[in-house]
């Protein structure tokens, strides 16, 4: 099955650099480009391809508010919106990914890893760039003190986001959301615990019920929020 995919950047040049390395993929396939936010938002509204590749300074609209249009957490039915950008800026990944974004890329990365991105984009799994991702995560962990998610209680009905549990983790859960808040893939995941690729995907299908999260990215940003995440750890457990 192909990817669809939107590319909005305000840079020409830029465009066609990604659109001959998605194109150049079997099972990819560029459908729309824009040159500004508010274009791209339009477009992708119209034709909702599987991804949109979004830059972040782009004129009228920036990428930051079309991402919170495309996916944010007020949108019924939210696109898969992958960020790239030349500009490694903690506020600008943080609300990025607030905003509904699955995936957080340099621009001067591998090609390999665009593609790679855009891939875990539209299976609904999600990439940030390694060079931000334990920096970015470890700086929204101010609240070291809250309970363990095992201690929380679970969530009044009728309330939903990843900040509420609807209800306790399992502790192999808690195993599993430490290592992908360290930025490890479901197949290290799975050789760490010694089980299966398709444990873990079940774990974290039940991790994302009980979180109302839409992807692994907001499991891992509630993971550092709540202090589980343990820095000196290979692993990420306390």
């Amino acid at each position: 099955m192909t990817i669809q995919v939107l590319i909005a950047d305000d840079q020409e040049m830029v465009r066609a650099a990604f659109r001959m390395i998605l194109d150049s993929q079997p099972d990819m396939r560029v459908v729309a480009q824009a040159a500004n936010g508010a274009e791209a938002v339009e477009q992708a509204r119209r034709l909702r391809p599987d991804v949109c590749l979004l830059d972040i300074r782009m004129p009228e609209l920036d990428g930051l508010e079309a991402t919170r249009l495309l996916a944010g957490p007020d949108v019924p039915d939210p696109l898969n919106v992958l960020i790239a950008t030349t500009f490694d800026l903690d506020e600008y990944v943080y609300r990025a990914l607030r905003n509904g974004a699955c995936g957080f890329l340099l621009k001067d990365g591998a090609p390999g890893l665009l593609t790679e991105a855009v891939r875990a984009a539209a299976s609904g799994n999600s990439l940030i760039s390694p060079s931000v991702t334990v920096r970015l995560l470890a700086h929204m962990a101010p609240h070291r003190d809250r309970p363990a998610p095992s201690e929380v209680r679970p969530a009044r009905r009728g309330r939903s986001g990843p900040d509420d549990l609807i209800e306790p983790l399992t502790q192999r859960e808690v195993e599993v959301v430490r290592r992908v808040a360290r930025g490890r893939t479901n197949e290290e995941v799975a050789a760490d615990l010694h089980v299966t690729l398709s444990t873990v995907k079940t774990h974290l299908g039940n991790v994302q019920r009980k979180l109302a999260a839409r992807n692994r990215v907001e499991i891992a940003a509630w993971a550092w929020e709540h202090g589980m995440v343990d820095e000196s750890s290979p692993n990420g457990g306390r």
